[in-house]
């Protein structure tokens, strides 16, 4: 997957040809493509994927936002869904799922639980029930297919007491084309995943779907690095009363040269893939994503001294001339430098 330079001119261009941003080339599949929306329920998660005909719901947003998720597949022609995904038992993320499950036949339903102490849970769990299915827990690496493309379980990999740390992790991809949803992942369950799966997978993305709303408690340098998405959308409510997107997050991405879709900003935010390219629509056009113009990140510095490496703002970098810089966490480790314990974990 390679990096692409979008100049000013270049998006305003697009915009003027309906706000669509273009993703990598390469030879498409047969098919009629993959489709993500991204809708926007506000301070919550909530994707839509359609792919040859097939649907998946990725999360259903507040229990207040069932009927408008209902609506919006209504618009979208859904009649069944081949899978719900509820990626953890938050409301703000199985909130809807009720409204869905009353409404819409449904082939499989996933989440890393079949218990837990809140009444909309126990209301995903009755109508999940209603339609003679059984929640299923999926483990890393489970598969299924959706269309034509593929859906892969990678997370999580250990049990948590954290909530948004059992998040279901998801990679879809389509041809050469892949998005990553990973819930409310937090930092530390994000790397336990990539010391699990070790060299076994190639974590590159084209879209990001941001771990917990933009919180600085997930989407750390270390998975950023090696997710390296080009496009990166966060699930966030206007003004809401947590501060997401925080600014870590946000200096993160923009670090690593990522285009950036807020829902608070533009709506809803499509992406369609043709398994070669990834092109972004969004609602509002008179807002623009962020970070537009990408650059070269720059990744990890060492201390030439003391052999400890660190994130590009982390209060303890060292002097100019004690430094060296790594492109990846793995090439630091390699050449025998320790990840600091303050920026890294």
């Amino acid at each position: 997957m390679k990096k692409k330079l979008l100049s000013l001119l270049l998006i305003l261009a697009l915009l003027l040809a309906g706000c669509a941003l273009p993703a990598d080339t390469a030879a498409p599949v047969s098919g009629e493509g993959l489709t993500v929306s991204f809708i926007d329920v506000g301070q919550a998660d909530c994707a839509l994927l359609e792919c040859g005909g097939e649907f998946m719901l990725i999360d259903g947003g507040n229990r207040d936002d069932g009927q408008l998720v209902v609506s919006y597949l209504e618009q979208q022609g859904v009649e069944t869904l081949s899978a719900v995904v509820c990626t953890h038992a938050h409301e703000d993320h199985v909130g809807g799922l009720p409204s869905v499950l009353a409404v819409y036949p449904t082939q499989a339903v996933y989440a890393p639980t079949r218990t837990y102490a809140s009444k909309v849970f126990d209301d995903f769990v009755y109508y999940t029930d209603q339609q003679g299915l059984e929640i299923t827990i999926p483990a890393p690496g489970d598969t299924w297919t959706l269309g034509q493309a593929s859906v892969t379980v990678l997370g999580p990999v250990k049990s948590y007491a954290e909530t948004n740390d059992t998040s279901i992790v998801l990679r879809v991809s389509y041809g050469e084309t892949d998005f990553l949803f990973t819930g409310d992942m937090e930092t530390t369950a994000e790397n336990d995943m990539l010391d699990y799966w070790g060299g076994r997978i190639s974590w590159k993305a084209d879209v990001l779907k941001v771990g917990h709303h933009g919180s600085n408690t997930s989407t750390g340098y270390r998975f950023l690095n090696e997710v390296a998405p080009d496009y990166a959308v966060i699930s966030v409510g206007k003004d809401n009363s947590y501060g997401h997107p925080h600014e870590e997050p946000l200096s993160r991405l923009n670090q690593a040269g990522v285009t950036i879709f807020r829902t608070d900003e533009l709506g809803t935010v499509i992406a369609r893939s043709d398994g070669a390219t990834v092109s972004l629509t969004w609602d509002n056009q008179s807002a623009n994503p962020e970070n537009a113009e990408s650059a070269e990140p720059v990744r990890f510095i060492g201390n030439v001294n003391s052999h400890i490496f660190h994130s590009p703002d982390c209060r303890n970098l060292p002097a100019e001339k004690n430094r060296t810089v790594f492109d990846t966490y793995e090439e630091a480790v390699e050449a025998g430098y320790t990840p600091c314990g303050s920026c890294l974990g």
